[in-house]
C-alpha cells in the first residue's frame, strides 16, 4: 500500500480579518501554480463530482473575500475555513487543499493543508525535494506559519506518539525563526533557508518512508537532537497534525 503524503503548515491564535486571509490566499494559490501544473486551477468542493466540476473560480483575493463572506465558510465571529481540490479525480494526480485561518481559538491551530498525489505518475513528478521545497516556500510566504510538515501518516505516527503539530520531524520540516536556530545535523541531512522567515529541514534527497528502517532511525537521531534544543514544541495545546 503506497503512503499517502501531505504538506502542512500550522500557527497558533492570530486574528485576521477576510481582507487579509484573502490576500494571503491569493499569495499561496499564485506561489503554488508555479510548483506543479496542476495546481494551476481550482474548484470548490461540493456532493457531487459533476457538481463540483462545475465550481471552479480564479484565486483572487477578490474571489476569496467572497468565499469567507458566507456562513458556511466562517468559525463563528472570528476565523474562516475552506477547501478546494484541483479538479482531478484519478488519484495520482492532482489534491486538495483546506485553509483554516484567522481563528483565535486557542486549543486548535490555525492551518493550510494540502494532500499530495497518492500514486503515479504524480507521486514522481511531484514528491520530489526541488518541487516540495516550493511548496513549503508558498506555504510559508503566504501565511508565516510556527511550523510546518511534509510526512505521510504513517511517517508521522512511526515517529511520534501523539502527532501535535510542532512535536515531530517529517521527510521534510519547517521551523520559523522565533523557534530558534537549527544545530549542526548529520548527514545526508541538509537545512534550507525559506528568505528571512526560517529554515526547513530535509532529512534525505530521496523521498523518505515509514518502510525504511534506515530513514525511521535517521529521523528519530535528528528529532532527538532537535527536541533537546527546544525546537519541539506545540504550537498549540492539543493541536494535532495531519
Amino acid at each position: 500500500m503506497r503512503e499517502a503524503y501531505y504538506a502542512a503548515v500550522y500557527w497558533g491564535c492570530r486574528v485576521e480579518t477576510a481582507e487579509s486571509c484573502a490576500s494571503r490566499a491569493e499569495t499561496f494559490f499564485h506561489l503554488l501554480s508555479r510548483c506543479d501544473s496542476d495546481y494551476s486551477r481550482w474548484f470548490e468542493q461540493a456532493d457531487s463530482l459533476k457538481r463540483a466540476l462545475q465550481l471552479q473560480f480564479e484565486p483572487t483575493a477578490e474571489t476569496f473575500a467572497h468565499f469567507f463572506q458566507k456562513r458556511s465558510h466562517r468559525l463563528g465571529k472570528v476565523g474562516f475555513i475552506f477547501s478546494a481540490w484541483t479538479g482531478h479525480p484519478e488519484k495520482e494526480r492532482g489534491g486538495m487543499v483546506r485553509l483554516l485561518c484567522g481563528s483565535d481559538a486557542l486549543g486548535a491551530s490555525n492551518s493550510c493543508f494540502l494532500q499530495l498525489p497518492r500514486e503515479e505518475p504524480g507521486t514522481e513528478r511531484v514528491l520530489t525535494v526541488p518541487v516540495l521545497t516550493g511548496i513549503m516556500r508558498a506555504m510559508v510566504l503566504a501565511w508565516a506559519p510556527e511550523w510546518g510538515v511534509v510526512s505521510s501518516a504513517g511517517l508521522r505516527d512511526s515517529l511520534s506518539q501523539r502527532g501535535h503539530a510542532g512535536t515531530f520531524l517529517g521527510w521534510m520540516t519547517y521551523f520559523s525563526r522565533a523557534r530558534g536556530e537549527i544545530p549542526a545535523l548529520p548527514a545526508p541531512v541538509r537545512t534550507d533557508a525559506v528568505e528571512d522567515q526560517g529554515s526547513l529541514v530535509i532529512l534525505t534527497p530521496e523521498r523518505l518512508t515509514s518502510s525504511n528502517p534506515e530513514h525511521l532511525a535517521l529521523g528519530r537521531r535528528v528529532q532527538e537532537t532537535l527536541f533537546t534544543r527546544g525546537l519541539l514544541a506545540p504550537v498549540v495545546s492539543n493541536s494535532q497534525a495531519g
